[in-house]
């Protein structure tokens, strides 16, 4: 790699923030900042509080702790992409050169340890969530382990911490704050929690959802993977197999929501619950008709907006929760 393809790395404070906001991936950042304000509604909704400034404190520390460990997966992977990424994703800051690898493993190295740090200082379950997911994250990317490269373990990992470890997680851990409210944080070993219903529902919504997430993301990378042997779902099954996949998992989701929702969810409000989930189901259907899998652009568009489903369910569920 020349060192002088990093040349264009950016000085002025307003363009390094604007390559720090690409390199975070926003659309990440946007989902992990809804997960932890999601969480916090739902376990408010389940186990009322007798609220206290901990509590704000407590949302917002937790928040920053999620957002560092959030920038480190992201930007290890980015790290070890760089080449894949010329030619995948070139807007990414190392793969246009606004970012050095020096800069980047800076960024990396400090958001990594702020993450742990953070969540030591709030709590047990916060701290294992968190140590939990960057551990997975750096398998996912970094040799020699590096499991992005198998498809199957690729998913395992981008499933299991979007959707099992950091929903339960979070639950787990204000819960434990709204117990250790009057006690203060003694250091002692937390008791085990129970997780609602309503929770492992949640849980299991996102967790099937991300696997359409981690088997659609990889569609507009085909060039990419292919040169440099990443092997993945859309190289084996092809990208029209792979759209079709994606669309039936995101539909069992909403359907399998809406029947819970009717059957043995009965600490939420149903008929919001259900409307809105088979809403959201149509949406996604009528959009998904005008996917042209020979453009890009149009693929891209679609992943956002599958994306902004996977947003708008952390807003759905906790309003349901509260409107009880």
């Amino acid at each position: 790699m020349s060192d002088t393809y990093f040349d264009k790395s950016v000085s002025q404070p307003t363009s390094w923030l604007y390559a720090f906001w690409k390199f975070s991936r926003p659309h990440t950042i946007i989902g992990t900042s809804l997960s932890v304000l999601g969480l916090y509604l739902v376990a408010i909704a389940l186990s009322p509080p007798h609220f206290s400034t901990t509590h704000l404190l407590q949302l917002l520390g937790t928040w920053l702790s999620c957002l560092c460990g959030n920038i480190y997966i992201v930007g290890l992977n980015q790290l070890e992409d760089i080449e894949i990424d010329r030619i995948n994703k070139p807007h990414l800051p190392l793969a246009a050169g606004e970012f050095s690898p020096q800069q980047a493993k800076i960024i990396v190295g400090v958001t990594g340890i702020s993450a742990l740090v953070l969540a030591g200082f709030l709590g047990p379950f916060l701290l294992g969530m968190v140590g939990i997911s960057l551990a997975i994250g750096t398998a996912y990317s970094l040799p020699p382990i590096r499991l992005k490269r198998f498809p199957f373990w690729a998913a395992i990992c981008i499933f299991s911490v979007r959707g099992a470890i950091v929903n339960l997680g979070l639950f787990l851990h204000f819960s434990w704050v709204w117990q250790n409210q009057f006690t203060g944080f003694t250091g002692k070993m937390p008791v085990p929690q129970e997780i609602p219903a309503e929770v492992w529902t949640l849980t299991l919504f996102i967790l099937v959802f991300t696997v359409a997430i981690a088997i659609f993301k990889d569609i507009p990378d085909m060039e990419g993977d292919r040169l440099y042997n990443i092997t993945t779902f859309t190289l084996k099954l092809g990208a029209n197999s792979v759209f079709n996949l994606t669309r039936w998992t995101i539909g069992i989701c909403y359907l399998g929501m809406a029947i819970a929702g009717l059957l043995w969810l009965d600490s939420v409000n149903q008929v919001f619950l259900v409307t809105t989930h088979l809403a959201a189901w149509g949406l996604m259907g009528w959009r998904s008709l005008g996917v042209d899998l020979q453009d890009k652009r149009a693929i891209a568009s679609f992943y956002q907006f599958i994306w902004k489903l996977f947003f708008l369910e952390y807003l759905i569920f906790p309003a349901a929760c509260l409107w009880h």
